[in-house]
């Protein structure tokens, strides 16, 4: 079983009690005590020794009742101090006992997780989900560990070796509870802020549809083999899909919104290798660079239908143009096909420079593009 499963982690965000405090506050009842009480026999004994120049007999019995009252209050204050102690301390005792619950929850999920049984692996997976609602001081962890079984090696082919009845249902449910979770906007529950890393993952079905990506998530060298794989209507920020490989099945870029922050790596399927998937990259919505450079279009399909990418309208010269594109700069074309249909590019210049075509083809269809932005062909094939 890997040693990814067995790490057992303690709580870092619960607090234990302040004893500082405890220790700080009892001594100074203490003192303020002990000074009234002095004060209160100091005042007694000159009562009570004083010479009575008004003739008045002193009333003992009000020295014992005013004694008595201060005894009293300092009783309750120590009792007070007392009963504080407790209390903190109790909480503390509450919280080691949550944060060790908890930690041994993360152990039991972990094994569960690197069971020969995918029933147990299953069940390994829920309480993992369940552990990461419940620690949000430990979610990204949790998270952590749930990406890491996807990046384990897999082979989805049943009549290869290695291959493993019920995986692909544990897989598929970790993809589900994912998605699911980035849906879920303000809750408590949300895993929008937590990064993903699926990078090397192999995917043969399952579906990111409208999940919000608020941190950064890698696809990079991911392995999209097999299955229906849907990206529709997400919205991805930092994202890369660089050095990924469509080899099968489908994928579906539609209204995916790519949307890097202000200084931010824009997003990347450099040196992606399309080699047999038919990827479809449908109304995409995108500012800033996009790049396909260096990419291998060598069989299946890649559509771009309907995507506008806004880019900006102050970089529209030719010095800032590389900042400010959709590039194909280097992409080889080799067979398959890849369609532009009704895409917008805005104010972003489009870069085939260097770009190598020895079959297939590509086809462009009502094309936009605004004023100042330019389409650099490079050798294009007639």
């Amino acid at each position: 079983m890997p040693n990814l499963f067995k790490r057992r982690h303690t709580s870092q965000g619960r607090h234990t009690p302040n004893l500082r405090s405890i220790w700080l506050v009892a001594p100074l009842a203490l003192i303020a005590v002990g000074l009234l009480a002095f004060a209160l026999y100091q005042g007694a004994d000159a009562l009570l020794t004083s010479e009575n120049t008004t003739k008045t007999p002193v009333d003992v019995q009000d020295v014992i009742k005013a004694t008595v009252t201060v005894i009293t209050l300092m009783g309750a204050v120590l009792a007070g101090v007392y009963a504080y102690r407790k209390q903190l301390l109790s909480e503390g005792d509450s919280h080691r006992a949550d944060a060790s619950q908890l930690a041994e929850r993360y152990t039991t999920a972990a094994e569960q997780l690197g069971h020969e049984q995918a029933a147990v692996r299953l069940a390994g997976v829920y309480a993992m989900a369940r552990l990461a609602d419940d620690w949000p001081e430990q979610r990204q962890v949790c998270v952590d560990v749930l990406c890491a079984y996807l990046r384990m090696p897999y082979q989805p082919v049943q009549e290869a070796s290695g291959f493993k009845h019920g995986e692909r249902e544990v897989r598929l449910t970790i993809i589900k509870i994912i998605r699911n979770h980035l849906r879920n906007g303000g809750d408590q529950t949300s895993w929008s802020q937590c990064q993903f890393d699926f990078t090397g993952a192999i995917f043969d079905g399952g579906s990111f549809a409208r999940a919000s990506f608020q941190r950064p998530v890698s696809f990079e060298s991911a392995k999209f083999v097999d299955g229906y794989i849907d990206f529709t209507l997400a919205e991805m920020k930092h994202s890369t899909f660089a050095k990924a490989s469509f080899s099968g099945g489908s994928v579906r870029f539609g209204g995916t919104g790519f949307i890097a922050h202000a200084g931010a790596v824009p997003y990347s399927f450099e040196q992606a290798d399309f080699c047999g998937s038919q990827v479809l990259f449908e109304r995409l919505r995108s500012i800033d660079r996009v790049s396909f450079g260096d990419a291998h279009f060598r069989g299946g399909t890649v559509i771009f239908k309907g995507s506008h990418f806004a880019g900006n309208p102050e970089n529209e010269t030719v010095d800032d143009f590389l900042e400010n594109e959709v590039a194909f700069e280097r992409a080889r074309f080799s067979d398959g096909a890849v369609k532009f249909i009704s895409c917008d590019f805005g104010h972003l210049s489009v870069i085939f420079r260097n770009a190598e075509y020895s079959g297939g083809t590509v086809e462009f269809e009502n094309l936009a593009i605004a004023p100042g932005a330019e389409i650099h062909w490079g050798p294009f094939p007639q």
